[in-house]
């Protein structure tokens, strides 16, 4: 039995997602699942990039706005989420499109695994999380190395929401996070995804584009958009690290000059950017599409089309 099509449009922050994920969709009468991280936030529009209603032109797009700030959203959610969009767009016999910079996202929507340890018993979250502020993360990082050496390798002590996280798994399950992953892979992907890898040739270019979307995003009120977020007390948990709000706290706090966060700000973005660049580079599925300044964007569009048909998609 052949398994549901995914289109799935990657690629780091700037490379132009958005744009042919909108195209594509109008031209295949189809519509769109985020799978960015922060996009799902309300109110946190700005800051991550979200489409508004004119850019969006008319396209259905699912998966923004479904959390409030400062509310913890898992991967495990996301997936439970976003397959029911798929599986719902795809009853009505459309092919979905998922876009966006979260690879995390994208791989468990597409592999369909399931996750285990319950993720919504905060006792255990709670109990590491005052470990790391009372005790300190280098603590917290021991004590995973005691139980999942393996984890404890791969995840920084600073990258406190994942040590949590593993610590959780194993007092839950008894297994290390690594384990039970194994255990709960599918035999294969639940989707056949089309993946299109976007980028600039240059790495210089992408972080000329970088540059400046954050002046556009300035311009187009990120600061006011901050500030409200953090008046209102929402900048907190997972929203609290998203890039475009954590770098301008300190301007928010009267600590520092607006020039010196926006700096900051590009700088964080351009170190995202090739993050999500070397988590793509593993994928084999990646069909890289080059794409340097608006002019070629039609010859990207006709790509793209010419590729989707040959995998079958009319």
């Amino acid at each position: 039995m052949s398994r549901p099509k995914l289109i799935c449009i990657a690629g780091p922050t700037a490379s132009g997602k958005t744009a042919l994920s909108i195209a594509l969709a109008k031209q295949l009468d189809t519509e769109i699942i985020s799978s960015d991280s922060m996009q799902l936030y309300r109110g946190m529009d700005i800051g991550t990039a979200k489409p508004d209603l004119e850019e969006r032109s008319g396209v259905v797009h699912h998966m923004f706005d479904v959390a409030e700030p400062g509310e913890a959203f898992s991967v495990a959610r996301y997936q439970q989420m976003a397959d029911a969009c798929a599986q719902d767009i795809l009853s009505r016999g459309r092919i979905p499109i998922v876009c966006g910079g979260t690879g995390l996202y994208l791989d468990a929507l597409i592999e369909g695994s399931t996750f285990s340890g319950d993720a919504g018993d905060t006792a255990a979250r709670e109990k590491y999380q005052a470990i790391a502020r009372t005790q300190g993360v280098h603590t917290l990082h021991e004590m995973l190395r005691a139980v999942d050496p393996e984890s404890a390798a791969r995840i920084h002590e600073n990258n406190v929401k994942r040590v949590v996280r593993a610590l959780e798994v194993y007092e839950q399950t008894g297994m290390t996070i690594g384990a039970l992953n194994a255990k709960n892979k599918r035999p294969e992907p639940k989707y056949d995804a089309i993946l299109f890898a976007l980028c600039p040739r240059e790495r210089q270019v992408l972080y000329d584009r970088i540059d400046r979307r954050v002046d556009q995003m300035v311009e187009q009120g990120l600061t006011e958009e901050a500030r409200r977020l953090w008046q209102a007390g929402q900048l907190t948990g997972t929203a609290a690290q998203a890039i475009g709000y954590k770098e301008l706290l300190p301007y928010l706090r009267g600590e520092e000059e607006l020039s010196v966060c926006l700096d900051a700000l590009k700088r964080a973005s351009r170190k995202y950017a090739k993050r999500q660049l070397t988590w793509l580079r593993r994928d084999t599925r990646a069909v890289w599409l080059y794409y340097d300044s608006p002019d070629e964007f039609s010859a990207i569009l006709h790509q793209a089309t010419e590729i989707l048909s040959a995998r079958g998609v009319p």
